[in-house]
């Protein structure tokens, strides 16, 4: 009885959800001071993003349903002219930042939610934002650097002034190519080169690393520009990364002839395994216990009893990228894994400078 309430809880929450009605256009406008516009022309929008409606955004529900009580022949006659082949007309959308409202093809778009469509044909007015928020900032930045560039695909930063070091590289790189070609070579040109033979690799190099996991508030972009930067402008010597060097030379336009003889699947992989010893001091009684819970871990290959000051002794092997030193990568698995087991009373561990093995 008690699961059967709760699920008809959950039941009439997500009925409310969903008689809730579409966002309004007016709101978000006055809320992000988005008066100024611009004309994108005839463009394809992903549905998903379609949020709202300018006019009749209290005549559907949330998932662009038509509320009850309003009229349905002008969407049946829709459904009939998807049904039957008939084209229609682009919708007419208004645009904030990423997200879509409906000025002309409300009932259109209520179709192409319900048949599951990925995309829509739409003519597109974009409104831009004005108030002064970190999010706005970096999305005008952002609409600066495809106008100048030509790059649509999507570049994500999360820090002001990176877009600019992007353009920066792609000047550099257009320099370079009109050197190598002997003839002008067009901004967007470079960029587009640029975008293929540099960035993308870079990224790709980034992606095998899995950096972005212990960056969870980062995107591929701004480590590519974190990284890119310290490599390839600054020049600094560097605390961490020792093998980086390895993956990426110095120079821009070496990385980018050193990736054009690689296929996808070559890329180089930017990590590597590390092994470490800790020594582990535990409470009395608890030696077995605790032993066990520290095999269980995937990165433990070996563990001990062994008698003096500690009680056990772990071999672990875990695998870094090259960017993390092998202190703070050990160092963080220690005390997210082994240091959070309850009589664990101490640690200590020990890293190979030069091993042998037979």
């Amino acid at each position: 009885m008690p699961m059967k309430i709760l699920n008809s809880l959950k039941e009439a929450f997500r009925g409310r959800q969903n008689k809730r009605p579409v966002k309004s256009f007016r709101e978000n406008q006055e809320n992000e001071e988005a008066f100024d516009s611009r004309d994108l022309g005839l463009r394809e929008v992903e549905v998903e993003k379609i949020v709202g409606s300018v006019g009749r955004y209290q005549d559907f529900d949330s998932k662009f349903r038509l509320r009850n009580g309003l009229p349905p022949e002008r969407l049946t006659r829709i459904k009939e002219a998807v049904r039957d082949g008939r084209p229609l007309p682009p919708v007419v959308l208004y645009q904030i930042k990423d997200e879509y409202y409906i000025v002309d093809g409300n009932h259109r778009v209520s179709v192409a939610k319900e048949r599951g469509w990925k995309a829509i044909h739409a003519r597109i007015l974009e409104f831009l934002p004005t108030r002064k928020t970190l999010e706005n900032v970096l999305y005008r930045e952002k609409l600066d650097f495809i106008e100048k560039a030509g790059v649509t695909e999507q570049i994500r930063l999360t820090e002001v002034g990176q877009y600019s070091y992007l353009l920066e590289q792609i000047e550099e790189h257009r320099q370079s190519l009109e050197q190598v070609k002997g003839n002008t070579v067009a901004f967007q040109t470079a960029a587009r080169d640029w975008h293929k033979t540099i960035y993308l690799p870079f990224i790709r190099i980034i992606e095998k690393s899995h950096l972005v996991a212990a960056f969870p508030k980062r995107t591929f972009a701004d480590l590519y520009v974190y990284v890119s930067m310290h490599q390839w402008k600054k020049g600094q010597d560097r605390s961490y990364g020792i093998g980086l060097d390895q993956v990426i030379p110095k120079n821009m336009e070496e990385f980018r002839a050193k990736m054009a003889e690689k296929k996808g699947f070559e890329f180089p992989e930017m990590k590597r395994m590390i092994t470490a010893f800790v020594l582990i001091s535990v409470s009395v009684g608890e030696e077995y216990k605790i032993m066990e819970k520290i095999f269980a871990f995937d990165e433990v290959r070996e563990i001990h009893d062994v008698p003096g000051e500690f009680d056990l002794i772990a071999k672990i092997v875990i695998e870094r990228d090259w960017l993390s030193s092998d202190s703070e990568v050990i160092g963080y698995f220690i005390y997210r894994s082994i240091r959070k087991i309850p009589g664990v009373v101490k640690t200590q561990t020990l890293i190979p400078t030069l091993s042998k093995q037979k």
